[in-house]
């Protein structure tokens, strides 16, 4: 099972529903943990009984909305520690392939602890609200943390990422060599809305632009998933 966490302002929604889809329909067992301030998934993501903090399935992916830390989301799924020999009971220890976290505030870094995640990313546009408090996240950081840089923007520009490096110099960040780049299109905001409507999660309609880097992530979350078959599985 491996937790990745999924850091910064800007929302960051969308892009987990259809990565995780993307990873449920490759054959992984997903959840997502909505951690946010805002906790959109909770208003996109179909459940039964929402109550303050709950886990509800919906295309095959786990959701989880208003848990406080790991422990507690396990506790929820009946993970219960053994407290004389630290071992997992019952039958869920592998319930999950993935774990993806949505942070936005530096109390639920430090609170998931994703510092000490083998692989994190941080997800940006690089308006000022966007880059400014999604650096601010990392502000109590005593240890450093490697992050990919997922890269929202109308255009990829050199003096974007030169800023985004220049303001966060003083944090004790360390960016892997390689960005991936989103390109913001109205036509793929239309989609999404369209589907969140009909409680669907289709790549139908998506721009190949979408797709093609969204492909790139699964690939860096799974080095072992060909392109081609991730296509395959974006043809719905």
């Amino acid at each position: 099972m491996e937790k990745i966490g999924f850091i910064g302002a800007y929302d960051k929604a969308n892009f987990l529903i259809y990565l995780s889809k993307l990873l449920t329909t490759l054959g992984h067992k997903v959840l997502v943990i909505d951690t946010s301030d805002v906790q959109k998934i909770k208003y996109i993501v179909p459940a039964l009984h929402p109550t303050k903090s709950y886990i509800t399935s919906f295309e095959d992916i786990d959701f989880a909305v208003g848990f406080d830390s790991l422990s507690d989301v396990e506790k929820y799924l009946g993970l219960v520690y053994d407290t004389n020999d630290d071992n997992i009971k019952g039958e869920n220890k592998d319930l999950y392939d993935y774990i993806l976290i949505d942070i936005d505030s530096s109390e639920m870094l430090e609170k998931f602890e994703i510092q000490k995640l083998e692989k994190n990313y941080f997800l940006t546009a690089f308006d000022m609200y966007s880059l400014k408090k999604g650096i601010n996240i990392f502000r109590n950081l005593v240890e450093p943390i490697t992050l990919t840089r997922i890269l929202f923007s109308y255009q990829a520009s050199k003096v974007d990422e030169d800023y985004l490096n220049f303001i966060s110099m003083t944090y004790k960040i360390n960016w892997k060599d390689y960005n991936m780049y989103f390109r913001i299109l109205g036509e793929d905001n239309k989609v999404f809305e369209d589907n969140q409507r009909i409680e669907k999660i289709r790549f139908r309609r998506l721009s190949p632009d979408f797709k093609n880097t969204l492909g790139y992530v699964v690939q860096d979350i799974n080095k072992s998933e060909s392109m081609m078959k991730i296509k395959k599985a974006m043809k719905d």
